[in-house]
């Protein structure tokens, strides 16, 4: 009806679907590289280091990406909105997560002198 909002059930995983999520991942990557280029030359990390970076980054994104859609699926409610809302969470939540585990593990690596877990580090 004219007060209907959101996606049908399967809207995701449609053709319109997919094409929009390989456009946006086209996109994110395309970030990166026009990012990297735009780095002074003097502190541009080697092609490996930036390659190691923003693979692990793509990895994740890949397997939330992922698990949101299906996730998405399971509802007969709007499957955008919800995947939306879980996209949000991970974004906000997820990451302050994320970065106080990172901080808390620095902080005992340093603490005990591990050298090769350094984050960043790759020898």
């Amino acid at each position: 009806g004219p007060g209907d909002r959101g996606c049908e059930n399967g809207a995701l995983m449609d053709r319109f679907g997919i094409f929009l999520q390989g456009l946006l991942g086209v996109v994110a990557f395309s970030t990166l590289m026009l990012k990297r280029f735009r780095e002074p030359k003097h502190e541009r990390r080697p092609w490996r280091i930036w390659f190691l970076d923003t693979s692990k980054q793509a990895i994740g994104m890949l397997f939330i990406h992922f698990a949101n859609v299906y996730l998405s699926d399971l509802t007969e409610e709007d499957p955008c909105s919800l995947y939306l809302i879980n996209f949000l969470l991970d974004a906000t939540l997820g990451m302050l997560l994320i970065y106080i585990g990172i901080r808390a593990v620095s902080s005992i690596v340093e603490w005990q002198q591990w050298e090769s877990l350094r984050f960043g580090e790759y020898g």
